[in-house]
Formats: C-alpha cells, sequence, structure tokens
C-alpha cells in the first residue's frame, strides 16, 4: 500500500484555515485531519478527540519528556503539539492526511518529515483578515492586535514552503489544494519502485 501524504496548512489567524480544510474533504475522500493537542480551552462546539486532544499543562509537558511529539511549541500562551504516532499510524495506512500548524510548528515537521507538503494560505489583503478576525468574536481586541503583528514573522517563512495560495474563494482553493495532493501522489519519486508494475499489471 503506498505510503500517505502529509499536507501541512499554515497561514495567519482569520486567513479561513479551518473553513478551507472542512470542505477539502469533499474532494479529496482519502483525505483525514491530523488531531493536534493542545492545553488552550476549548472554543464554542469544539470537542476532545475530535478537534484537538485538550490537554492540562502538566500533562502536555510529560508526554513532551516521553518524546510522544512530533513537534510542539507555546504560542499565544498554550502549548500545541503533534502526536507523532497519530501521523505514522495514518500514513503508513495509505492515507493522507492534512495538518493545520504555525510556520514555527510547520518548519519542525519539515525537519523531521522532508516528505511533508507545506502549504501558505495568505489573505487576500490584511484589512480583510482583520474583519475576519474581528468577526470571529473568538479573541478580545490585544490579541487581535498582537496576531495581525506577527504576521510579518509568518510571511518571512513563506519561502521556506512548496505552495503559497491567496484564500480569495473557498472552493477555488480547495481545489487547488487538491491539485497539489494529485501532482504530488503522481511523482515517480512517490510511486518507485513499483511504477512498472502499473504499466504492465494487465499483460
Amino acid at each position: 500500500m503506498p505510503r500517505g501524504l502529509l499536507i501541512v496548512v499554515s497561514g495567519p489567524s482569520g486567513v479561513g484555515k479551518n473553513t478551507v480544510i472542512s470542505n477539502l474533504f469533499s474532494y479529496s475522500p482519502n483525505l483525514k485531519y491530523s488531531i493536534s493537542a493542545t492545553t488552550r480551552s476549548p472554543r464554542q462546539g469544539e470537542i476532545d478527540g475530535l478537534n484537538y486532544f485538550f490537554l492540562s499543562d502538566s500533562e502536555f509537558t510529560k508526554r513532551i519528556a516521553a518524546g510522544d511529539f512530533l513537534e510542539w511549541a507555546k504560542v499565544y500562551q498554550h502549548y500545541y503539539g503533534t502526536p507523532r504516532s497519530y501521523v505514522e499510524e495514518m500514513l503508513t495506512g495509505g492515507f493522507d492526511l492534512v495538518l493545520d500548524i504555525d510556520v514555527q510548528g510547520a518548519a519542525l515537521i519539515k525537519k523531521a518529515l522532508p516528505e511533508a507538503i507545506l502549504v501558505f494560505l495568505a489573505p487576500p489583503s490584511l484589512n480583510e483578515l482583520k474583519l475576519r478576525l474581528m468577526g470571529r468574536k473568538t479573541e478580545m481586541e490585544s490579541e487581535i492586535m498582537l496576531r495581525l503583528q506577527n504576521i510579518d514573522k509568518e510571511l518571512h517563512a513563506v519561502p521556506e514552503y512548496d505552495y503559497f495560495i491567496v484564500n480569495r474563494e473557498i472552493n477555488l482553493t480547495c481545489r487547488q489544494i487538491e491539485g497539489i495532493i494529485q501532482s504530488e501522489r503522481m511523482k515517480v519519486s512517490r510511486q518507485a519502485p513499483d511504477f512498472l508494475d502499473k504499466i504492465f499489471q494487465d499483460e
């Protein structure tokens, strides 16, 4: 069974990552969501074990010491991490896995798994991004300003990514990411050494 693809999606808060990923599953049936662990409190509608693994600070630090995370970081006063065993289980099972993570985490993922495909989502404009953040009503104004100030650092990380997409329209963005997945799957490096078997399998 061919190993699955790991698609890492990053971008500023409010750019629409969650919405894009939620809609992407209808374009790519083989795709699964990589569940991350975090110490932040659940937002309205979020479910433990489905959206995130919600952990206490002490539990999270214990798992760090045990090497249970593929990557971890402290972002906006909270810990976030990617469970190593879950990612490997999905990829070896042949499933494509999409991971929503910040630029710091994406760099660590790429270092640990060079096969990872990094996709950066950008907003059409900074003004529209601010409007989206304010419209979510999940952060205080001071938190929104902090996130906007962080954009410069995030944009400086773009050259380390494989793909750059401006998220103007959800369905278009999903089709573009699906195109990336299909192109990556057809790479010779991902099909070798059994590509000749595919050609002559009917003979």
